[in-house]
């Protein structure tokens, strides 16, 4: 038996799958909100110069006095004048004060709290000469998304995806409520970039887990939910947004939950898959038993034993241990070339997605509108994207979504500024065009990577109707052709091919008196 084999046998789909798959994906509703929380958090409102704290208003003739304006007759944001412009003229044709010399807003800015109470822009004046600072708390965040998809990739591959699901609920949890209270800048920077690494691992393992825990034909099905949970975190956002328009009660409201999160994750049961990628077949078979028993399936689960996961893992067994190491990306041939292919999918999509949601001031509509329209595009995008994965294949749904996105984003470049509402169209058929290529981005690398580095990372290969490759060996036999020696040359495959071939025939050989062995004790 393949290990889809073992999960069919103790209930394939069945209680356990569908309880664990929705309590994993339950945090991407918030993930969606951190990913994009600055929006509301970091929203500027209009602005103008504070006036000098000895200024008398009722005599120089009020704000507007020392307030020049821009060429649309509006206050200037960073700029006020260095006395007040007043006066009727005199007799002899002069002003009283009209020298029209102006200063940066040295006394501070005065914002319009109309529709933002309270932003990080306000609290720490991130305006002007500061506004800088405000992309850099995004950017910061981002690095952490980097560097959490890094480290824990890695610690998911060596210590489990369920320990590692835990404690990034729980930074989630602690770093977020933290940056709700960061008393400075600073502070809240690395708070964010905190969350941007524990959010990265959780999104990753997330897939991987449910991933490893569902048979084949399922496995579109369990994405699609993933990202559907996602855009569904979108319109959530934009309702806690505009209820509780105060940045630190909301930074507060969408990190509160992840403590929830964390208590009830110590519940999830670590994937069988993996503990056979490590050797460990006793808590393999007590995983898959224990799972026999809550699908109701424990007659089927009984029969399971060492000797017959021993034959049906044999592959995981003799290569496993040997391979589990993340330098197999470029060291191996064909993981190289998955590996620098995935990359470039992943930079294209994550650069153009994040580049449309992050500055949703920017399209000149209601900022809540557009985060709704925002979620609502991803709704058909990735119900058609599920169709094309089903049925024509993950590749040509990955290709379709990417070229159609590069197309809007394009086109919208040469669109003039006056046309909001085609500019604001286009962006929006792209984000869609971007949420179904993530949708298939994340299937599609989890379905190509084995077992022991899977949360690591028009040329990359098929994996519809494919079982996961559990092995590096795998990966070399399934996807890595080899190209025949020219006459009068020596072979030009890589030595290692050859010793992948030696590894195969052994276990080949090795897998016969195990077979047997487990035959005679099941009395087949």
């Amino acid at each position: 038996m393949a290990f889809n084999d073992l999960l069919q046998q103790v209930g394939g789909v069945g209680r356990f799958q569908w309880t664990q798959v929705i309590l994993v994906v339950l945090p991407l509703l918030l993930m969606a909100s951190h990913n994009t929380l600055q929006n509301f958090t970091a929203a500027i409102p209009t602005h103008h110069c504070r006036p000098p704290a000895d200024a008398n208003l009722s005599k120089d003739g009020g704000l507007e006095a020392w307030l020049p304006r821009d060429r649309r007759g509006q206050p200037e944001s960073c700029l006020r004048f260095t006395s007040p412009q007043w006066g009727p003229p005199s007799a002899n044709g002069t002003e009283a004060n009209v020298t029209g010399a102006t200063e940066p807003c040295t006394d501070g800015w005065i914002y319009n709290n109309s529709i933002f109470p309270s932003t990080i822009v306000t609290e720490w004046d991130l305006v002007c000469s500061h506004r800088a600072l405000r992309p850099l708390a995004q950017s910061l965040y981002m690095v952490g998304v980097l560097l959490g998809a890094m480290v824990f990739g890695y610690l998911a591959d060596r210590l489990g995806r369920r320990k590692i699901l835990i404690l990034n609920y729980l930074q989630t949890a602690v770093s977020g409520t933290c940056a709700a209270f960061a008393p400075n800048f600073p502070t809240y920077c690395t708070f964010r970039l905190l969350s941007g690494m524990s959010l990265a691992s959780i999104a990753l393992n997330c897939m991987t887990l449910n991933m490893e825990w569902m048979p084949i034909h399922t496995r579109a099905c369990v994405g699609t939910l993933s990202g559907y949970v996602y855009s569904l975190g979108q319109f959530l956002l934009a309702g806690m947004a505009y209820a509780v328009p105060h940045w630190r009660h909301l930074q507060l409201l969408v990190s509160a939950p992840f403590f929830a999160f964390f208590i009830y994750s110590w519940f999830f049961i670590e994937s069988a898959r993996w503990h056979a990628s490590t050797g460990r077949l006793d808590l393999t078979l007590r995983s898959l038993q224990r799972v026999a028993r809550i699908n109701g399936k424990r007659e089927e689960g009984a029969k399971l034993n060492m000797e017959v996961l021993q034959a049906s893992l044999q592959k995981e067994l003799t290569t496993g241990k040997g391979q589990a190491s993340a330098l197999e990306l470029l060291r191996c041939p064909a993981l190289r070339h998955l590996f620098l292919c995935l990359t470039m999918l992943w930079f294209a999509t994550s650069f153009a997605y994040y580049g449309l949601v992050m500055d949703l001031q920017g399209f000149g509509v209601s900022i809540y509108l557009i985060q709704v329209i925002f979620g609502a595009v991803d709704l058909p995008a990735k119900l058609v994207c599920f169709l094309v994965i089903n049925n024509l294949g993950r590749r040509p749904a990955q290709m379709a979504s990417l070229l159609l996105a590069g197309i809007c984003i394009l086109v919208n470049g040469v669109v003039p500024q006056d046309q909001s509402i085609v500019r604001t169209s286009l962006a929006v058929l792209g984000k869609g065009c971007l949420a179904a290529s993530f949708n298939c981005i994340f299937l599609y690398t989890g379905e190509l990577y084995p077992t022991m580095i899977r949360a690591a990372v028009t040329l990359l290969p098929e994996t519809l109707g494919q079982p996961l490759p559990d092995t590096v060996l795998d990966v070399e036999n399934r996807w890595a052709a080899p190209s025949p020696p020219e006459p009068g040359h020596h072979p030009s495959a890589p030595r290692r091919r050859g010793k992948l071939r030696r590894q195969q025939q052994e276990q080949q050989k090795q897998m016969v008196p195990l077979q047997a062995s487990a035959q005679e004790k099941n009395g087949l």
